[in-house]
């Protein structure tokens, strides 16, 4: 028994078009397909009542999210960062060439710079900080002249 390959990683979010642009106009993904949902055995697997969903999947670099937006069920909770010590998905981190920069771009699409986050780490040469999609996802943005995880 074997996994055939990882599909996709989703994130739930207030504002479909606005998410679509911040990652699409900001990050670089590119759609590659749309899905609306509204069937009894898909709310019933979700947990939501009278389910009504619609999935934007958007992909860069081999990696797929799966955007989830609830026109008539809403979404629940904060959109704010999770804390790094909560169990579960804390963030996914994407290398730049230019982090000030790139803080600029996404906070002109929805994102928000995390200030504490900040930093300059001499010893591997890299300048890093936490920026926050519209709906709280956090993302490390990483400047390094190598990458420390190769």
């Amino acid at each position: 028994m074997n996994v055939d390959y990882v599909m996709h990683f989703g994130i739930c979010v207030r504002d479909l078009e606005k998410s679509i642009r911040f990652y699409r106009d900001g990050l670089g993904f590119v759609e590659k397909g749309r899905l609306h949902v509204d069937d009894a055995p898909t709310s019933q697997m979700m947990g939501i009542p009278d389910l009504v969903l619609d999935a934007v999947y958007l992909e860069r670099d081999g990696v797929r999210i799966e955007l989830l937006a609830y026109p008539k069920n809403g979404t629940v909770g904060p959109a704010t960062a999770r804390p790094m010590n909560q169990p579960g998905l804390t963030h996914f981190a994407v290398r730049v060439d230019d982090r000030d920069r790139m803080i600029e771009k996404l906070t002109t699409l929805g994102g928000a710079l995390i200030p504490t986050s900040r930093i300059e780490n001499p010893v591997f040469q890299a300048r890093i900080c936490y920026v926050t999609d519209p709906d709280g996802t956090r993302l490390e943005l990483v400047q390094v002249p190598t990458d420390p995880t190769r």
